[in-house]
């Protein structure tokens, strides 16, 4: 690796990532595997755009609330086999697919979630996977109850740049990581109404954050013990009950800091949708990630420098099915899954009762 002297941009980052995409060598599954959809309202690119390689993965039902938003999912690329439900327990039980995915709004989905668990069938959802500590317990009783393996659409950590950050840590050149900050800014007018209602969002913490956490911890490799959280929506009521400021302070098991911060303050003339930001200090180093910068080394055994060669972009849905079906170790664990959303829970409790939170 050396030093780069050119300015890495995050077009740069999505160019290669889709080019490597549309060349993806097929993976072949032991069987032909059934996928139903619930929903449109998060990544369900995740599902979808992986299809061309997955020659044994067939689309065969989708669900949404409406007949317009039916219409609209069973359009999509990948949906033309879809057959078309307005009833997601009807779906489940008529079609009794391998696998779903849960992509619906934030609010609806820990009862997608459990439906299908409740009936054995895998289950790979948007994040939280539920906006209410008593739906999160539902959750994880029933994972662990179920024939069904669980995943959740945290896709960032798949991504080269965060990759290169893991090895960097993993390699011991900044010695053991001990603070972490971290940033998600998005556009200011960003879309999605559903989002501007807590029953049908939650918060921005529940929404946003996760991807945070799990880069802190898939990074890192460490676990967070306790949380502080605020989080409120200042000047802006164009975006409702949406929080468009947030900040949270955690512990990490070995002593250390993570600090985030989120926004919806990113002006709508930006040329990008977010701009991500990681940033690990080690006891004998730091890493970065900026999309101005790239990723950057700073350590005791060397010039700083910028990573050029990064890791091949993961796929999370291909992870899913072949840890299910070719019983391979997944990239995300369930206690993973489930070490995200306490932390994610316990600072939604944080800021809504201004005090730090146990995890």
């Amino acid at each position: 690796m050396r030093l780069m002297q050119s300015t890495w941009n995050r077009r740069q980052w999505f160019a290669s990532a889709l080019a490597a995409s549309a060349v993806a060598a097929p993976v072949s599954m032991p069987r032909k595997i059934r996928v139903a959809v619930i929903g449109q309202d998060g990544h369900l690119a995740e599902i979808l755009n992986p299809l061309p390689s997955l020659p044994d993965v067939e689309i065969v039902a989708a669900c949404e609330y409406s007949d317009e938003a039916l219409a609209s999912l069973v359009k999509k690329k990948g949906m033309e086999k879809a057959k078309p439900f307005r009833s997601q327990e009807k779906m489940l039980d008529e079609v009794k697919p391998d696998v779903v995915a849960v992509v619906n709004d934030d609010g609806a989905r820990a009862k997608a979630v459990l439906a299908a668990l409740d009936r054995g069938i895998h289950c790979i959802a948007e994040k939280p996977l539920a906006i209410t500590r008593a739906d999160l317990a539902k959750v994880k009783r029933a994972a662990l109850a179920s024939k069904g393996k669980l995943g959740m659409l945290v896709p960032l950590r798949y991504a080269p740049q965060f990759l290169a950050l893991r090895q960097v840590v993993e390699s011991g050149e900044i010695g053991e990581p001990i603070l972490l900050g971290g940033q998600k800014s998005y556009r200011r007018g960003a879309s999605s109404t559903w989002k501007n209602k807590r029953s049908s969002y939650g918060s921005t913490m529940l929404w946003i954050g996760p991807h945070l956490i799990d880069l802190f911890h898939f990074t890192s490799g460490q676990k967070m013990t306790e949380a502080f959280c605020w989080q409120a929506n200042v000047q802006d009521p164009t975006i409702g009950e949406r929080e468009n400021v947030v900040g949270a302070v955690l512990r990490l098991a070995n002593g250390g800091v993570a600090e985030l911060r989120m926004d919806y303050l990113r002006p709508d003339s930006a040329p990008t949708h977010e701009d991500d930001r990681l940033r690990i200090a080690g006891t004998r180093g730091i890493v970065e990630y900026t999309a101005a910068t790239g990723v950057t080394v700073l350590s005791n055994s060397g010039k700083p420098r910028r990573i050029e060669s990064l890791p091949p972009k993961g796929d999370i849905f291909n992870d899913f099915l072949e840890s299910i079906y070719k019983n391979k170790k997944p990239t995300l664990t369930q206690e993973e899954i489930f070490h995200v959303s306490d932390v994610i829970q316990a600072a939604e409790d944080s800021s809504r009762s201004g005090r730090t939170v146990k995890i």
